[in-house]
């Protein structure tokens, strides 16, 4: 089992992510939003049967931290954690995460909604399907469903 993260975590991970530990919120905080995708079995009518993350570390961490400071200077938040799986996932293990606190849930969906988003749209991760017959690099901007 992974080590339980802490509220203000930006991290590249190879384990499970541990979802309880994501978003913890203080005596203050009257809201705690988390976002989790999770690997599906099934992408654009194809059977997937796992997928793998590539990342350039160096460059998606810093973007992260961006990400998250950004965060907090629109919205009043405690605690913002954005995590994202590296390596070889299996069907239902969760390959994001985002977790805001904050003492209004209005913020919290805000700023749990521009991490992830903005997540998907600009840090270098890359995505690979694998199927029965082959295996597929995914365009994040390309839309999976309409």
């Amino acid at each position: 089992m992974a080590a339980p993260l802490s509220a203000n975590v930006i991290a590249l991970i190879r384990e499970p992510i541990e979802i309880a530990a994501l978003a913890v919120p203080t005596p203050a905080d009257g809201a705690a939003c988390t976002f989790v995708g999770v690997v599906r079995d099934e992408n654009a009518g194809r059977a997937v049967r796992y997928l793998e993350y590539e990342a350039f570390e160096e460059m998606a961490l810093p973007l992260m931290e961006e990400i998250a400071a950004e965060a907090r200077r629109r919205w009043p938040i405690t605690a913002i954690t954005i995590v994202h799986r590296l390596g070889r996932l299996e069907i239902g293990e969760a390959s994001v995460a985002v977790a805001v606190v904050s003492p209004h849930r209005a913020e919290a969906f805000e700023a749990c909604r521009y991490a992830i988003d903005t997540l998907k749209a600009t840090v270098p991760i890359w995505k690979k399907e694998f199927y029965a017959d082959g295996a597929v690099w995914i365009d994040p901007q390309e839309p999976t469903r309409k």
